[in-house]
């Protein structure tokens, strides 16, 4: 499949780039998208979150009134869940949210991913470019020549570049990554996928490992 290759002005250079029907072609397989999205979510959580039960409450261990004769339920503890400043009944623990999945289903997804967007017509080729210092206003200008400055977008690039980095990153709707960083659930999240002429070399042979 071919694209043409626009340049930072949204303009056709008259170059076609070619996209490997192996990555941006094949029937996407959606459970493996939804297997890698919900590992990458996971991910996102710290597991650190813990409240004290009635053991770990600092309080006096003294029975804080007679068993009978008062009317009311029996209490032991100043501790119990029963009362305010208690401990928790069956609050959280620390959790490991780790899932594990096989490279092949990873890569998988990723190609299901990009064969959707794909389909979509979501998926750009813009010529290598770069800035001398990071400026968003100059980033933000690219986006509007491409037309996607009011949609969610991924840049991706060849290799790491601060100035490009640091020139996006104060605009919530697009991200920048390099082709090795690209993720299932950062392809889904974006409304258009933008490939630096530089970057599909690398995230073909990459995803075409066996």
């Amino acid at each position: 499949m071919k694209v043409a290759v626009l340049d930072i002005k949204g303009k056709e250079t008259g170059r076609k780039a070619e996209l490997s029907d192996s990555v941006f072609g094949i029937e996407p397989n959606n459970h493996a998208v939804y297997l890698d999205v919900k590992q990458y979510l996971a991910h996102q959580r710290q597991g650190t979150h813990k409240a004290k039960e009635r053991g770990e409450i600092a309080g006096s261990t003294r029975k804080i009134k007679k068993q009978k004769g008062t009317g009311t339920a029996r209490a032991g503890s100043i501790k119990s869940p029963v009362f305010r400043g208690g401990g928790r009944i069956f609050g959280p623990r620390p959790k490991d949210y780790v899932q594990k999945l096989n490279k092949n289903v990873k890569r998988l997804a990723r190609k299901s991913a990009l064969s959707i967007k794909s389909k979509e017509n979501a998926i750009l080729v813009v010529e290598d470019f770069n800035f001398e210092t990071p400026k968003t206003k100059d980033f933000k200008e690219i986006l509007k020549s491409l037309g996607i400055d009011n949609k969610k977008s991924l840049i991706v690039l060849g290799d790491s570049n601060n100035s490009v980095y640091l020139s996006s990153r104060n605009l919530k709707g697009s991200e920048v990554v390099t082709s090795s960083e690209i993720s299932t659930y950062k392809i889904m999240n974006a409304n258009n996928v933008v490939f630096v002429e530089g970057a599909l070399e690398g995230l073909e042979s990459n995803l075409n490992k066996k």
